[in-house]
């Protein structure tokens, strides 16, 4: 099993702060915005961007959820590891609101449909956007496309995209791995 350094921590930073700036574009003050990381890995990269566009492109205010897809998964009953779930955050109503749903790698798009599927349990947004740190492209099962994108790697099934955050793994890094 190998693997080689796709993104080191600077250009992980450098992708956060590009993102920022894109969705600092499209939704200028965030009044009629709210930002959703997608359970367990998507709340990094949805904190990072909120602190980016808080602290340094001062947006006055963002609302910033989690929500957990585990029981919305096409897979929450199949293969012998039992799912667990997470913690659903969302303190705020999406109806009416522009939503931006965001992960840290996709892949063959069932977990975000999983996600779009939890969501309908909070409202009816007025539009949803899709934010990844990692497009895998060739990879996709469904017809789920990001809107904003830090990364495309062209990775093979054999291969994983294995996402580190300081908050959780030490370091910020992100591996491509031959499994």
């Amino acid at each position: 099993m190998g693997q080689k350094v796709l993104l080191s921590k600077k250009e992980i930073n450098i992708i956060l702060h590009r993102l920022a700036c894109q969705l600092l574009e499209n939704h200028e003050d965030f009044k009629n915005t709210v930002l959703i990381g997608i359970q367990p890995r998507g709340i990094y990269v949805a904190q990072r961007l909120t602190k980016i566009l808080l602290e340094e492109y001062k947006v006055k205010h963002i609302d910033l959820g989690y929500l957990d897809i585990t029981f919305y998964r096409d897979d929450f009953r199949r293969g012998e590891k039992t799912l667990e779930a997470t913690k659903t955050k969302i303190n705020f109503l999406v109806e009416d609101k522009k939503v931006v749903l965001i992960d840290d790698v996709l892949y063959t798009g069932r977990s975000i449909n999983a996600a779009l599927t939890a969501l309908q349990s909070f409202g009816r947004p007025k539009e949803v956007e899709l934010l990844t740190l990692i497009d895998r492209r060739f990879s996709r099962h469904l017809p789920i496309q990001p809107n904003y994108r830090g990364r495309q790697v062209d990775a093979i099934d054999n291969e994983k995209v294995k996402v580190m955050w300081e908050e959780n793994d030490g370091e910020d890094i992100i591996y491509l791995i031959n499994r």
